[in-house]
């Protein structure tokens, strides 16, 4: 799927981030959604990396990047812990200024590193989402339950999980796509790998603690005070996570940055994978202006 890229596995204060890396240029930093891992890319980053220097990471917790232990209030996996932690990587990569496009939770790591490390994010890509402070607000009604089920006291999600962690990420994957077939066996095995390791699932869980609690009250402390200063690009699928319920992503977006572009794009959530062609090309139209 990656054909010449390096694989690396870099050590952090607490833990270690395992990603690729090819290509040469302007940094671009591509980073995942739930239940995926950097494995999502494989469509979209061989592309960019014919004009950029593309880094595909694991975010804490998943994939192949470590599982660092968490605490009371769920800190360590809040996404102001793991956008710090990837600007540490990029840093190491020899990268201190880049782009950074993030999917489904990949994003909201992404414009929580846009917010709190201005100077390091020279251009934001957010797929498939809105704010997490917004969400909380009721911006995307009541039919994700992915929130609180996650975000439910330990050891209850944990439990359930390990009775069928396969049906878990198969239901993610089939009920959030509307393009029958695109997810090979391969992947499909690759994706539910993870969700078979106790560790994995609970530091997943501890993330979603973490966005009801820490990732909330960052965002509310910072809606009307910190603006997102860079070049924001935001796609959503047609069918996908935020388009149903007559949701307006730009109008919810611009609460937080007023120069921000996007639009729909045929496909359900998993905008890389469904449709690959059309993300890379607002994606590259995006990078190049």
């Amino acid at each position: 799927m990656f054909t010449g890229f390096e694989t690396f596995d870099v050590a952090t204060e607490s833990s270690t981030v395992h990603g690729r890396t090819r290509g040469s240029g302007p940094a671009v930093l591509l980073l995942h959604g739930i239940p995926e891992t950097h494995l999502m890319w494989h469509r979209v980053a061989p592309r960019l990396a014919e004009r950029f220097s593309v880094v595909v990471t694991d975010l804490r917790g998943s994939g192949d990047s470590g599982r660092p232990p968490s605490t009371a209030d769920h800190g360590p996996y809040s996404m102001r812990e793991i956008a710090a932690e990837q600007v540490k990587v990029m840093a190491a990569l020899g990268h201190r200024r880049f782009a950074v496009i993030g999917h489904d939770r990949g994003s909201r790591c992404a414009y929580r590193m846009a917010l709190d490390h201005p100077a390091v994010v020279t251009r934001l890509g957010v797929l498939d989402i809105i704010p997490t402070g917004e969400v909380f607000r009721g911006e995307m009604g009541g039919g994700f339950w992915v929130w609180s089920f996650l975000a439910a006291p330990e050891p209850v999600p944990e439990q359930l999980i390990s009775g069928a962690p396969d049906t878990l990420v198969d239901h993610m994957l089939d009920s959030w796509s509307s393009t029958p077939g695109v997810f090979s066996p391969e992947l499909r095995d690759a994706y539910r790998a993870p969700f078979h390791d106790p560790r994995a699932v609970h530091a997943i869980c501890e993330e979603y603690r973490a966005a009801a609690s820490r990732d909330r009250e960052h965002d509310e402390t910072d809606r009307g005070y910190r603006k997102i200063e860079c070049p924001t690009l935001v796609l959503w699928g047609e069918t996908g996570g935020i388009a149903g319920d007559g949701a307006d992503p730009l109008r919810i977006w611009r609460n937080w940055w007023e120069n921000v572009t996007g639009e729909s794009v045929p496909c359900g959530h998993f905008l890389p994978e469904e449709a690959p062609d059309r993300t890379t090309e607002l994606l590259l139209r995006f990078l190049t202006a």
